[in-house]
């Protein structure tokens, strides 16, 4: 059966996750995690592609991205892999690979989902009851899009810009958005597109893309989604 093609177009976010083989750990000490972030880094740099949120939990992974080359992504998450993988291997006696299968990606409508999809990946360490509020969690953007620690690869999106007239605005007022919960139904089509790999956002989103894609694009269904934790 021939592997289901991901699609990304030049300048649009996309959403990428990626889950260890059956939902095994892939990160079990601090030095995992902080070897991950090395070559997110790397990767980023070597690729041009600006990262604008993540989240590295114990046994997946999500990064919200975007490049202005469509072909750079899949050598992005590559590289990494490429690093990752005989990196946690030889530490601890392992063979074969990490992680279950290929890693998952959703192109995201700016407009009205791109602080959303930004939420729900910070917000998984609160969803996963590791932590009590995202900022306890060290392993994510959250702390860098808030201003309290800077992460260097970290790169503002337009829509992140635009919440205030200079960063100490933007901040306070991204941190406000998380004094209210993701919508039900928000929470729903966000999993539901990256696990489909259908683009995530209105009805005219899906077709421009499939338009410039001269394609259809996932699976999942147009208009209100079905009632679903990652």
């Amino acid at each position: 059966m021939p592997r289901k093609p991901r699609f990304y177009l030049p300048g649009i976010p996309v959403h990428l996750v990626q889950r260890g083989h059956s939902r095994e750990p892939v990160f079990f000490e601090a030095e995992d995690y902080a070897t991950y972030a090395h070559w997110l880094k790397e990767s980023s740099k070597k690729y041009d592609v600006a990262i604008h949120a993540f989240v590295l939990m114990t046994n997946h992974i999500h990064i919200l991205a975007t490049s202005e080359v469509s072909e750079s992504i899949s050598p992005f998450m590559q590289l990494i892999g490429r690093h990752y993988v005989p990196y946690l291997n030889q530490k601890y006696g392992r063979s074969g690979s990490a992680w279950e299968g290929r890693y998952k990606a959703s192109l995201v409508q700016e407009e009205d989902y791109f602080l959303k999809v930004m939420r729900y990946i910070e917000l998984n360490p609160v969803r996963a009851n590791m932590v009590e509020l995202p900022g306890h969690y060290r392993w994510s953007s959250f702390c860098h899009n808030i201003g309290d620690r800077e992460i260097s690869f970290i790169k503002p999106h337009s829509v992140y810009e635009a919440l205030g007239a200079n960063q100490q605005e933007r901040c306070e007022v991204y941190q406000q958005l998380f004094a209210s919960q993701i919508d039900g139904e928000d929470m729903k089509r966000i999993r539901e597109c990256w696990k489909t790999g259908t683009p995530l956002g209105n009805d005219r989103f899906r077709e421009q893309i499939e338009q410039r894609l001269q394609c259809k694009v996932g699976m999942a269904k147009r208009g209100r989604p079905r009632r679903e934790v990652i």
